[in-house]
């Protein structure tokens, strides 16, 4: 797969922007199966753009807008995504191993099937609503879990209401159990 040049990335998203704003010779931006790996596209406007199985690995895509985007099975691995708008974008089995997501908005956002191992997810407001599946609910249970079992600064009352032996059974189906140990 030839990678992209960022001149003919460039063009093809002024005539994205084009087509967003309903101009005469816009054309919606078609990404998918692209190499962007490395691609600067800070601030890039991508809303409703197809990037589905785009190569987007150590992309700089802070602050750009992705609404709406169809991200399936994108390799996103070690890309910048803080302060991205992703809301009802669909990232389903998307590889986000490695990826910062600080501050980014997940709202509505489908994630199935997305790899989220060694990146940075967003705990505020923007994740509340994001569509997880059971494999990264697990994941985060066993993250807890494992918080407070080791915090000698969390109340016991706390305690004991996380580590029960039913959230401990869900925790320990934690993908990488058997190389992290069991809760």
């Amino acid at each position: 797969m030839v990678k992209l040049t960022q001149e003919e990335i460039n063009k093809r998203l002024k005539l994205h922007k084009m087509w967003l704003n309903g101009e005469d010779g816009g054309v919606r931006a078609d990404l998918k199966g692209e190499n962007l790996r490395g691609a600067d596209l800070r601030s890039a406007d991508l809303r409703r753009t197809n990037l589905e199985g785009a190569d987007l690995r150590g992309a700089d895509l802070r602050g750009a807008d992705l609404r709406s985007a169809d991200l399936r099975r994108t390799n996103l691995e070690g890309a910048d995504l803080r302060c991205a708008d992703l809301r009802r974008t669909n990232l389903e089995g998307a590889d986000l191993k490695y990826a910062s997501l600080k501050d980014a908005n997940l709202s509505d956002t489908d994630l199935r099937g997305v790899d989220f191992d060694y990146s940075c997810l967003p705990l505020w407001c923007g994740s509340l609503k994001a569509n997880f599946d059971d494999r990264v609910v697990i994941q985060l249970l066993y993250h807890l879990l494992s918080i407070a079992k080791y915090s000698s600064n969390m109340s016991d009352e706390l305690k004991s209401l996380l580590l029960t032996d039913e959230l401990k059974a869900v925790a320990n189906k934690f993908h990488r159990t058997e190389e992290c140990g069991e809760i």
